[in-house]
Formats: C-alpha cells, structure tokens, sequence
C-alpha cells in the first residue's frame, strides 16, 4: 500500500495528485475541493494552465473549513518557458505562491527544457531563445535555500538532459515529471531515475483520452481492458496501479468528482505478476511531442534532439 514515494530531499510526495492541466477556470476548484474532500493530499499545478488564482481560492476554503492542513497537503507548480533568466525565476514563483495563497510550494518544476524571451509565445519562433538549464538551475537551488521551494525538479527532460543537469547541480532535481502511461512506458527513463534516485512523477497517466493535442487512448488497450476484468477494477485504475507498481506517482485529470474518487481507489490491491508482464505486449507511442519547440529557429530541429532518441 503506496500511499506516498520519498523523495532525495527526504519529503514524502503522495503517490496520487490531481492535474489540473485543460482544467477550465470555472471548474477547477470544485475538481481540487472534492478531491481533497476525497482523500487526495496532492495538487499538481503549474503558471502555464493559467487557472491558479482559481485553486488558490479552493486551498483556502478547504484550510478555513478545517478540511485540511497546509502542511497536509503536497503542492507542486512550474516555472514557464518565458520566466528561465535567473533574473526571472523568483518573480514567477512569486506570482504562483500569490496566486495559489501560499508561502511555500513542495515541489517547483522547470516545465520543458526549452526557453522564449520573456512576456512572448512559445508558439512564434521569433521569441526563441536557446536555454540555459545550469543558469535557471541555479535559480531553482535558491528557492530551495530560501525555503520557497521545499524540492526541485524538472519536467520533460530526457534521460540525457537529466543526466547533462546532475552533473552540474549543486542540489539534484528531486523529481523529473513526464509522460508516462502503459502506452508510453518510458523504460529507458525509467531505470536512469532508479539508478539516480530522482523520482519519476507520471502527467497524463491514463494517455489523455480527453486533451485536444493527444491522440491516444490507454484505457481502450485490450491488455488494460482484460486485466480490469479479471480484477474488477477499472480500466483506468489499473493504469494507474501499473504506474504505481512501477515506482512512479501519478497525476490523473478529472473534474468528474466520481472519476475522482474512482481514480484514488489504487491502493489496496495490485496487479499480479503473470498479469504484470502483460503490459509489455501494448505498442509504445509517445502522445505529446512537443511539436511547439520543434522548429528550425529553435534549439531542437528534429523531435530526436528534444527528445535525445526516446521518441
């Protein structure tokens, strides 16, 4: 029964954690009040979703209803690609604790290892800027000094990438955030964290049947399908326990508070061993390929360099 992984900096993170990715404005603070009613302690956030204001009001109604702690509750948000100049780090995670009504984050991530001119679009490759990841880095290890950020980490980094920041930080990133599913299963990743003790952290871990940018759907795999029956569980609690098994935390999306509930429901049962290997028959694709920092102005021509061969 997993109900939290221990990161390098000795916090424990829940192993469950509600996304709020595409999560409209309107209806992301019900989604995270009835998950924290339900039993999630872990929110998973970042400036990008543009709704932070939002879960902000939805953490203080549950602190002043006695819900809930502060210190109950593992709060993870992100720096955006405009915001990497050293210079501009502290401002973001200033204007996220602002808006999430907090003084500190449990984990601050750097979004993509990509980069564009401060206040500018990620989409229009004038505002490219080659990134300098030692130099936001190092930013991110004064938050953790300052107490602003009790753990750091990255998310979207390849093996390589991760391997090129842990042999320059003064403080390892204690979490690498990714895509990974029964569909993705990130192996190769997978064992650098073991081997690195960064923890692996699941997005999008029942393939984002529901995102307009990820065409894929995990849960309609006959593998998953089957091996639900045989348990009687869901397709995407099974998922999500895979994910689990694995060593990794997931952050299922849902503002459905019976999808919700369902999603948590990963605890006390697991998949056998026979059934196990089962998952090794699912073709591997990867969904999000981050199309938007592939360009011949940018860093990264080819999806092979952003993603250093793990596509």
């Amino acid at each position: 029964m997993v109900k939290h992984f221990v990161l390098n900096t000795g916090a424990k993170m829940p192993s469950v954690g509600l996304g709020t990715l595409l999560s409209d404005p309107a209806v992301v603070g019900d989604a995270v009040y009835a998950a924290v009613k339900a039993g999630y302690r872990h929110i998973d956030c970042a400036r990008a979703y543009a709704n932070e204001k939002e879960v902000g009001l939805a953490l203080q109604k549950l602190f002043q209803e006695g819900v809930v702690k502060r210190e109950d509750l593992f709060i993870t948000s992100k720096l955006w690609n405009d915001h990497h100049a050293p210079e501009d780090v502290p401002e973001s995670i200033n204007k996220t604790l602002n808006d999430l009504q907090l003084d500190y984050l449990d984990l601050y991530l750097i979004h993509w290892p990509f980069r564009v001119k401060k206040g500018t679009s990620s989409k229009n490759p004038e505002n490219f800027v080659p990134p300098d990841i030692q130099a936001t880095w190092g930013a991110m290890e004064n938050l953790y000094d300052a107490g602003k950020a009790r753990a750091i980490g990255v998310s979207n980094f390849s093996s390589k990438k991760l391997g090129d920041l842990l042999a320059v930080a003064r403080v390892p990133p204690a979490v690498n955030q990714v895509e990974c599913h029964p569909g993705w299963q990130q192996t190769k990743l997978h064992s650098f964290c073991q081997s690195t003790g960064v923890h692996l952290s699941a997005y999008s871990p029942l393939g984002s049947p529901g995102s307009p940018w990820m065409s894929g759907n995990v849960l309609k795999e006959a593998a998953v399908i089957s091996i639900a029956e045989k348990l009687g569980k869901t397709p995407a609690q099974v998922a999500l326990r895979w994910n689990i098994q694995m060593g990794h935390s997931v952050l299922p999306k849902s503002v459905s508070e019976e999808r919700i509930k369902q999603n948590l429901d990963v605890y006390d049962w697991s998949i056998p061993d026979d059934l196990l290997a089962k998952f090794s028959e699912i073709k591997q694709v990867r969904l999000l390929s981050g199309n938007f920092a592939v360009n011949p102005h940018s860093v990264y021509k080819t999806h092979e360099e952003l993603w250093d061969g793990e596509i």
